[in-house]
Order: C-alpha cells, then sequence, then structure tokens
C-alpha cells in the first residue's frame, strides 16, 4: 500500500496519537501540533504537550515517544483520546485499539509504544525540551492560547524509525 502524506493536513486536521511510556506503562494523547525537519544534522519530529496533560509526565520520564497516524475511521477515537485523561479511565480498554510494543534498537534496551491500527508511527528519541513562554509569542491572536491556560513544553525527538502498515 502506498501511503502519502500531506504533512500540514495530517497534523491540523487529522490528528496524531502521542504516546510515552514502555508496554507496561504508558500514556497517549491525541495531538494536532507538530511538525517534522532537521536540526543538528538529524531528522527529528516537534510535538507539544501542555503541562497539565498526564502524557506530560510520561514525556518527562521517558527517552522515547511516538507520533502515530491513523487512518480515517478511526478519527472518533483519536477525538476521545484527546478530550479524556488517562488520570480518569483506561484510554487502552476504552479505545480499543492494539498496543504494540517496539524496543528501540540502542544499548539502553528502551522500549515505547504504538499500536497495531497505526498506518505510519515516528519513534522519536528525545533530544530537546522547553516551555513555551508566552511573552515570546508574536502574533497578538496567538497569545490567546494562553490567556487562561497552562503553557505548552515544546519537545523534539530525533526520528530513529519510520514503522509503516
Amino acid at each position: 500500500m502506498e501511503f502519502t502524506m500531506d504533512v500540514f493536513q495530517q497534523f491540523d486536521k487529522k490528528w496524531a496519537l502521542l504516546t510515552a511510556g514502555t508496554a507496561e506503562d504508558f500514556n497517549m494523547m491525541t495531538i494536532s501540533w507538530g511538525g517534522l525537519g532537521t536540526i543538528w544534522g538529524k531528522p527529528v519530529a516537534t510535538t507539544y504537550v501542555r503541562t497539565s496533560r498526564y502524557t506530560h509526565e510520561y514525556m518527562d520520564k521517558n527517552a522515547y515517544f511516538t507520533i502515530s497516524f491513523f487512518p480515517e475511521e478511526y478519527r472518533k477515537v483519536l477525538g476521545v483520546l484527546g478530550a479524556k485523561s488517562g488520570r480518569n479511565m483506561d484510554k487502552m480498554h476504552d479505545s480499543g485499539l492494539k498496543a504494540k510494543k517496539i524496543a528501540v534498537d540502542d544499548a539502553s534496551g528502551a522500549e515505547t509504544v504504538t499500536f497495531e491500527e497505526a498506518e505510519l508511527t515516528l519513534v522519536c528519541r528525545k533530544l530537546y525540551m522547553q516551555r513555551m513562554d508566552p511573552e515570546n509569542i508574536l502574533d497578538e491572536g496567538s497569545k490567546a492560547f494562553y490567556k487562561n491556560a497552562e503553557p505548552h513544553d515544546e519537545y523534539i525527538g530525533e526520528v530513529v524509525a519510520i514503522l509503516r502498515k
């Protein structure tokens, strides 16, 4: 199956699932903010997570994360996973998705998680994290995202593997 992707539409309109943790203990959340590019001579994926999100804890304590893209028929599931917290529900059980362990090919023995239903997964090794400071936002309209809300942390991860269904 040929897979092509307009990355701008994929993140903004179709969404993705950000997952961090191990097969025994992980959390995931739907994201619509992200990007792909290069930095420090490495292919990278960037994502943003509010400090209040449960997944934020997993992003901070794990060296790897995944960004998984799904066929359109999973949009409703992604909607629920973005609106509900893993603190308050069993996202895995309620989503119907099947978790798939990924053994990361490095000396640490690290692992991370994707899902059997994903059509494309980016496996990322965390390179950088920084809290976004609303004072540094130059566009006045974009400052509204932080009027009464927690800041986002920006995570940049080296794409160490791309898994296709």
